[in-house]
């Protein structure tokens, strides 16, 4: 029995050990948001973050978790307005749509670690993800939007 801290809350889940968090989080806790793209950790579309660090949960066993914090898209923010997700949004950043949770979550570790990023600290950082249908440049210029608005946004407060 795993007591997993979720989205700000305990769940408890009762899985094998070896389970990776992918299907922890779309199987017994019902959240799909979070998708299952090659199960071997090149895709990045199964992304969550683990304290607040972008990881791929498809290779992420449930006894690795323990004690730390798990969020998935559901749970990035409550009304869907996290900088990243209205810039996707602004950006018409999805075509099919299915990398998009992993690169949301991506993004948005990103610029917790470096509010300021580059043309090639984002390339290097969202390397790990991969869309198929290629919108990877709107996917940059929806995070410098993103940026650029939290930066507004922390000068105001």
């Amino acid at each position: 029995m795993y007591n997993l801290k979720i989205n700000g809350k305990i769940k408890q889940v009762n899985v094998d050990p070896s389970t990776p968090m992918l299907w922890v989080l779309r199987d017994h806790l019902d959240l799909p948001g979070t998708k299952y793209g090659c199960g071997i950790a090149q895709c990045g579309a199964c992304k969550v973050h683990l304290n607040g660090v972008a990881v791929p949960s498809c290779q992420l066993p449930v006894s690795a978790v323990g004690k730390q914090a798990v969020t998935t898209i559901e749970g990035l923010s409550a009304k869907g307005d996290h900088p990243v997700q209205k810039a996707w949004l602004e950006h018409d950043v999805a075509q099919c749509g299915y990398c998009q949770a992993g690169q949301i979550m991506t993004a948005a570790s990103l610029l917790k670690e470096n509010p300021k990023p580059t043309d090639a600290d984002i390339d290097a950082y969202m390397s790990g993800n991969i869309c198929r249908c290629g919108t990877y440049l709107r996917i940059k210029e929806a995070i410098k939007s993103a940026a650029k608005e939290a930066n507004t946004s922390s000068t105001r407060k």
